[in-house]
């Protein structure tokens, strides 16, 4: 794990204390991301000889980041891409257009309702992404480590993840 991952996952646990807000942050990243690749999926693409679809393209700059982030987590969310890609391609090819654009538009939806409650129900503050976008890149991580830990595995992050919130500065609440 790279000292930028730790300084920035440090930071991203601050607004991610509660267990159901874990949960909703769960299924909405696999939703939106699955919501963002679906369109994509449609337009087929060929790289150095290699058919693909642009959603593939599309996600490599993402997976490649992630990947420099924590290699281990990286490769956990490689191998999750990979289904969620193949998921998009084999749905695409069986959806109409209409079709196609309305499971778009309810994964999509259905997505940022999940990050919404979480922040607004469960942890009862703004999204961290609000304070710094960057944020919006860590969330796969995030919840990849969850996994992890939950797995018996990355006992460095289990120590970041269960570190006690911050105090509020006096006069604050």
């Amino acid at each position: 794990m790279n000292s930028y991952f730790r300084r920035q996952l440090v930071d991203y646990v601050e607004y991610h204390r509660d267990w159901w807000n874990g949960i909703m942050h769960v299924f909405g990243i696999i939703l939106l991301f699955f919501g963002s690749v679906l369109p994509l999926s449609t337009w087929s693409v060929s790289l150095f000889g290699i058919h693909t679809s642009a959603a593939v393209i599309a996600a490599l700059p993402v997976l490649a980041y992630w990947l420099l982030l924590d290699a281990a987590l990286g490769i956990g969310i490689v191998v999750a891409a990979v289904f969620l890609l193949s998921g998009a391609g084999f749905l695409s090819a069986h959806l109409s257009v209409m079709g196609l654009w309305s499971v778009t538009l309810v994964l999509i939806v259905a997505g940022i309702t999940c990050q919404v409650v979480g922040h607004r129900v469960f942890e009862r503050r703004q999204p961290a992404l609000l304070d710094n976008p960057t944020h919006f890149l860590l969330g796969p991580m995030f919840v990849m480590a969850k996994l992890f830990i939950a797995l018996g595995f990355k006992n460095d992050l289990a120590a970041i993840l269960r570190t006690p919130p911050k105090q509020a500065p006096s006069g604050q609440l």
